[in-house]
Order: structure tokens, then sequence, then C-alpha cells
């Protein structure tokens, strides 16, 4: 019964890695491109707004799932001493990852960076787009340094 809670922890750990950090990689390599095409500020806005609305609900569920199944899997694995040891960085970014990415989805983005973005949008649009589009560029690298790291190191590289 414990190890079949850990295969489905697991299962459900990487389906959430793909929705969500294969989300990232949609909004920063398709998404913000195209919407920086628009030329109109305020509909350029409204469209960014209407898809983030969207998909805000599905990155707080997956980032969630993640979390609880990740802290899951060193629990059954008595594998918190790993955090001591420099050959699984993999872990600490992957964890890294996650805690910037929830702070970001549960407390910086209902209470400050959606005002405050909309405001920079408002003001000066391709400036605001450009910032952006380089956050998530930044947070999809280290994401895919986590990913690539994690699949190796889980796999005795």
């Amino acid at each position: 019964m414990d190890n079949d809670l850990f295969v489905i922890a697991r299962a459900l750990h990487v389906t959430g890695v793909v929705i969500w950090i294969g989300g990232v990689s949609f909004v920063t390599t398709v998404l913000i491109p195209n919407l920086r095409k628009i030329s109109d500020p305020e509909n350029r806005l409204n469209a960014f707004e209407s898809i983030e609305r969207r998909f805000a609900m599905q990155a707080k569920f997956v980032t969630l799932v993640t979390g609880l199944s990740g802290f899951y899997m060193l629990h059954f694995l008595g594998a918190w001493e790993r955090y001591q040891y420099v050959q699984f960085w993999w872990l600490h970014l992957m964890t890294f990852v996650w805690i910037v990415f929830t702070i970001v989805l549960f407390v910086l983005e209902p209470l400050v960076l959606h005002r405050w973005f909309r405001k920079q949008a408002t003001k000066d649009s391709e400036n605001a787009f450009v910032w952006l589009h380089r956050m998530h560029k930044v947070l999809l690298t280290f994401s895919m340094l986590a990913i690539l790291g994690a699949v190796a190191g889980a796999h005795g590289f």
C-alpha cells in the first residue's frame, strides 16, 4: 500500500511538472512574444489578463499538487538529508523553483504584481511586456535546469 502511494505521488508529481512548466514554456515562448506584436496597448493588456486569469488557477492547482507530492516522496524515502549534499543540487534547485512560483502565484501576484503590472502596462506597455518576458525567461531557464537535473539525478547521474 505504501509503495502504491509513492508511485501515485510520483505520477502526480511528474504530471504536475509537465502541466506547470509546460505552461510556463508556452507563456514564455509563444504567448508573450505574440502579445508583444499587438500594437494597441489596451488590447495587449486585456488579452494578457484574460488568458492569464484562466491559466492562473491551473498553475496554482498543479503547483500545490507538485509540492505536496514532492514533500510526500521526500518523507517516504527518508530523503530529507539530501539537502545537506551538493550532489543533490537539483533537489535544491527544484525546491527553490517551487518556492519562487508558490510565492509569486499565491502571495505576490494577487497582492502586488497584478496591480503593479497593470499600472506599468498602462504607462509604458512595451517596456512592461519586455520586463514580463525577461522574468518569464529567467523562471523558465531555472525550471528547465531543475527538470534536467532532477531526471538525471533520479537516475543516478
